[in-house]
């Protein structure tokens, strides 16, 4: 204990270093368990400030948070539900989530409305990049990087076999959880025509 700077104090707190404590210290060592027990009560009060201020941030932050969210889910929620049609590139590059409210994506062909999942794909969104854009090569090569993704149209004549099936099940995804609102056109190729009863018979379904 000699060479135990806390170890000798509480040896001398505890009373066992010979009668020259005062009863009052005894008492107070006996209470606190030495320095031992004053460092633990000071880590506590400091772990409650701590508590306290986080507590603080977090709701300050989940204020504007909620706001911002709620202002959000009203917007999507204000949103018409979409017509179906087709798209070229660059109609569907407008519905970005920066130019427009409303924010689309394409994966394998098949364009999805995903406002719904703004915090997502949104401008600020982990995948935001994708937002009017076909996703397709990035989504099948798990890149998140510009260089995934082509501003021409791409066939993804070059991916395997394993990427084109991750692509696959992307679109099954997408479509269990997104509204399809038409297809991506090719080059030269022309929109189809989508009657009412096409498009109210094909979202009942999504439903």
């Amino acid at each position: 204990m000699a060479d135990d700077g806390d170890g000798k104090l509480r040896t001398e707190q505890g009373g066992g270093g010979g009668g020259s404590s005062s009863p009052e210290e005894t008492a107070a060592g006996s209470w606190l368990g030495g320095s031992g027990g004053l460092d633990m009560l000071l880590s506590l009060a400091l772990l409650a400030i701590v508590a306290l201020a986080a507590y603080r941030l977090y709701r300050r932050w989940g204020k504007r948070s909620g706001v911002g969210g709620a202002a959000q889910q009203g917007l999507v929620d204000s949103l018409p539900r979409m017509k179906r049609r087709d798209f070229t590139l660059e109609q569907l590059r407008e519905y970005d989530g920066a130019r427009a409210a409303r924010i689309l994506l394409a994966v394998n062909g098949k364009v999805f409305d995903v406002t719904k999942g703004s915090k997502f794909y949104g401008p600020e969104g982990p995948y935001g990049i994708f937002a009017g854009r076909d996703a397709s090569r990035g989504l099948a090569t798990f890149c998140l990087d510009k260089d995934a993704l082509r501003d021409e149209y791409d066939d993804l004549s070059d991916l395997n076999a394993v990427q084109m099936e991750s692509v696959r099940e992307w679109e099954m995804q997408f479509k269990e959880k997104y509204d399809y609102v038409g297809r991506l056109l090719k080059p030269g190729e022309e929109p189809s025509e989508y009657t009412d009863e096409e498009d109210t018979k094909d979202h009942t379904k999504q439903e």
